[in-house]
């Protein structure tokens, strides 16, 4: 059995040594000794027994409830596992301990609370920092299915919904970073989670959710459904960045204001370009004529990439489109009343990495 203190091991594990706030959240979602168990991992319930001292049942026990909790992750079958391993790295740490149907917002602002105050303090930063060092963006924004539905040569990759529908199982679970931002009392600005979730995940992921009870699962079609409404809500969809349309596990529905991606970007004064590709769009001013000076487009856009300015006719203001800083995401022309924004393609197919070379190169 060791000796050090398990929530130090872990925080150490989880590359924040020393971390009294990453700590306050570890022992608020297990005890000492449920920590013992999960810091005696990766292993099978008979080899974190011998390595603790404890009784196999009773690991057993401790690690299903670690499971269910979303802090270790089981290798094979979800009824009976091989093996479990503690979290790859804190963000599926944050993601899996929040984003679950298990909390809520109201009742456990406590835990929230410390997360939050570690993720503002230490993790955001550390996650910019991380995503500096990549070649690339991981992630690409996939634009809303509204803003180009009407648009000839749209790939398989870029329309959400055929992204939808080639999943084989879909579930659906809370936004941890909308859950946790409501519960310390800054919600959304754009989506109440706690009304309609819409976090998507796949495969794997999907299993794994409905496994541990943290979420449901839902059919292509009320995922699409639910891609409409973040849609309509001004709500990032996300993809990897590659062109492959299966072996992704979890689909963003983002916003600028929760985000974690985002929200570390701003904190730390870093584009978020280093974190999320464009599309291959952009939107464009139709006809400025059409506009009614609304600014509702301002307000949507994530990417301060609008501002209004007097019209050539000299009829009133009207939006201009910053092609450096536009992302293609499409939600100013689908909450565009007068329908002045549309889209149009700007990059060529190549532009989406292909996801062989990707998966080659290791990224």
């Amino acid at each position: 059995m060791t000796t050090k203190d398990p929530y130090d091991a872990l925080s150490e594990k989880m590359g924040f040594p020393g971390s009294t706030r990453l700590r306050a959240v570890l022992e608020a979602l297990m005890t000492s000794d449920q920590a013992q168990l999960a810091d005696a991992l990766p292993g099978s319930t008979a080899d974190v027994a011998d390595r603790t001292g404890v009784d196999e049942e009773e690991a057993r026990q401790g690690l299903h409830e670690l499971f269910l909790k979303g802090v270790v992750f089981p290798k094979g079958g979800f009824d009976a596992p091989s093996e479990y391993r503690f979290a790859r790295h804190v963000m599926q740490l944050h993601d899996a301990t929040q984003a679950t149907q298990q909390l809520t917002p109201q009742t456990h602002r406590d835990f929230y609370q410390k997360w939050h105050d570690f993720c503002l303090e230490e993790m955001y930063p550390a996650i910019a920092a991380v995503y500096g060092s990549l070649p690339g963006p991981p992630s690409r924004i996939v634009p809303a299915c509204k803003s180009i539905e009407n648009l000839p040569d749209v790939l398989p990759q870029e329309d959400y919904r055929e992204l939808l529908r080639a999943q084989d199982t879909i579930a659906i679970v809370p936004c941890s970073c909308r859950y946790r931002t409501t519960s310390v009392g800054e919600p959304c600005a754009s989506h109440d989670e706690t009304d309609q979730w819409v976090c998507l995940q796949f495969g794997r992921g999907a299993e794994y959710a409905i496994a541990r009870g943290s979420g449901r699962q839902i059919s292509a079609k009320q995922a699409i459904e639910l891609g409409d409404t973040a849609e309509d809500n001004g709500l990032l969809h996300m993809w990897a960045n590659h062109d492959g349309v299966t072996g992704v596990n979890t689909s963003c529905n983002c916003c600028r204001d929760c985000c974690m991606n985002y929200v570390s970007a701003d904190i730390t004064d870093s584009s978020i370009g280093i974190q999320w590709q464009k599309s291959r769009y952009e939107a464009y001013v139709e006809d400025a004529d059409h506009c009614t000076g609304c600014e509702d487009c301002v307000e949507r856009c994530p990417f301060d990439a609008i501002e209004m300015v007097e019209a050539e006719s000299g009829q009133g203001d009207a939006p201009s489109i910053s092609s450096e800083k536009c992302f293609g995401c499409g939600v100013c022309v689908v909450g565009c009343p007068s329908e002045t924004l549309q889209m149009k393609v700007v990059r060529p197919p190549d532009f989406i990495p292909d996801a062989t070379a990707v998966a080659s190169a290791g990224h």
